[in-house]
């Protein structure tokens, strides 16, 4: 692929990367989204919802609060849907090497937005006294500088990723000596037992939450038993 047809694909990667923590935080950003939407890009819906479904489990340990560093699951999973969909899905190899390189996109992107904010952060200690005198239009370009930044942020690192991974893991695919069935039960196993642990934790943190899951289960069963 070249620069051109890989430019839709950071689009859609800038998007998710700035609904991630800035706007709209609409849950486009979550990995099964990105990475289905990443897929349609290169053809191919059903493999990026697979790989989705993959990220997703990973990234339910992922806590985004306040400033704490974490992954960044939007561009990442735009990353592993439109690689796994370019690599041919169904290909020895595929899953575990597209997982791979979400897995590094989201640990790159996440330090990524901890460099973003400490340049927020210096250009709002630039602007502080325009903003304690009560100035809407310092408050609005700090914001607007934000998104701006954050949204080029997400751009670049998803057209750098995918430009890097795609040669690289077409090259793994080919040399890649199990089949399909053992690499993709064990990416699979590994992604649900991450899952589990983390909602394990929701059931032991002494909350509600084991509750009002069990709450939405059986809700959820009612309304399949009815249709």
């Amino acid at each position: 692929m070249n620069v051109l047809e890989i430019l839709p694909i950071a689009i859609l990667g800038a998007v998710c990367g700035l609904d991630f923590v800035s706007f709209p935080q609409a849950m486009i950003s979550r990995p099964i989204v990105g990475a289905t939407a990443g897929g349609a890009i290169i053809g191919s819906a059903p493999e990026g919802l697979l790989i989705g479904v993959v990220l997703e489990l990973l990234a339910l340990d992922t806590r985004p609060f306040g400033a704490s560093r974490y992954p960044e699951w939007g561009t990442a999973g735009v990353t592993g849907g439109a690689v796994f969909a370019a690599i041919g899905g169904a290909r020895p190899g595929a899953l575990p090497t597209a997982v791979f390189v979400s897995l590094v996109t989201a640990m790159i992107s996440g330090s990524s937005m901890v460099g973003l904010r400490k340049v927020i952060g210096a250009r709002a200690s630039a602007t502080r006294d325009l903003i304690e005198s009560g100035s809407d239009r310092a408050v609005a370009g700090l914001q607007l500088f934000g998104l701006t930044a954050d949204l080029a942020r997400g751009f670049l690192l998803t057209l750098i990723a995918v430009s890097i991974a795609l040669p690289l893991a077409g090259g793994m695919v080919q040399i890649w000596g199990l089949p399909a069935t053992f690499s993709n039960a064990a990416v699979i196993g590994l992604a649900g037992a991450v899952a589990g642990g983390s909602i394990w934790k929701f059931f032991t943190a002494g909350t509600r939450t084991g509750w009002l899951f069990l709450a939405g289960l059986v809700i959820g069963l009612g309304f399949v038993a009815v249709q």
